[in-house]
């Protein structure tokens, strides 16, 4: 199971307690701000790509949207999300749950800016009714990222 995966990989940093699970869904951006108690742009949702180097995960604020432009720029290719049926295999969790948590070899991750006004937000943790309320220094530590990138907008309005 995908949660199992995530909590297995947060016990190395003795967090996998502190993993929510809810009786109510919160594989949205809104259904997670409302199970969580929080405003939706606190969400850190995990968005899969496929890049000419592989596939990787962009953790963005529930409010952010892609800007295509700032990822090609980043990137080098267009954005392009994996299809539906593609998220479980490419990642090691199921749409809905995504996460940088517990996730398949050779997929990278990169952190969005529109995070950084936050003290602490809650991505899933592998599965479509659960989450974690972490700081973004321990969002750093806990989900082995790349890079912080820009390559949203929506955000700053």
């Amino acid at each position: 199971m995908s949660i199992e995966k995530a909590k297995a990989w947060l016990d190395r940093f003795g967090a996998a307690g502190r993993v929510r699970e809810f009786d109510v869904s919160s594989a949205t951006v809104d259904l997670a701000a409302q199970a969580v108690g929080c405003e939706p742009a606190r969400i850190a949702k995990t968005l899969s790509f496929r890049t000419n180097d592989g596939v990787i995960l962009i953790v963005a604020a529930g409010d952010a949207k892609i800007d295509n432009p700032k990822y090609k720029a980043r990137f080098g290719c267009k954005a392009k999300m994996l299809a539906y049926e593609e998220v479980e295999p490419a990642i090691g969790h199921a749409v809905g749950g995504v996460c940088p948590f517990g996730i398949n070899e050779g997929v990278t991750v990169y952190l969005d800016e529109s995070l950084h006004r936050f003290e602490t937000v809650f991505p899933a943790c592998g599965s479509s009714n659960s989450a974690i309320e972490l700081t973004i220094p321990e969002l750093e530590q806990f989900s082995n990222y790349k890079a912080w990138v820009d390559v949203c907008k929506g955000w700053r309005e």
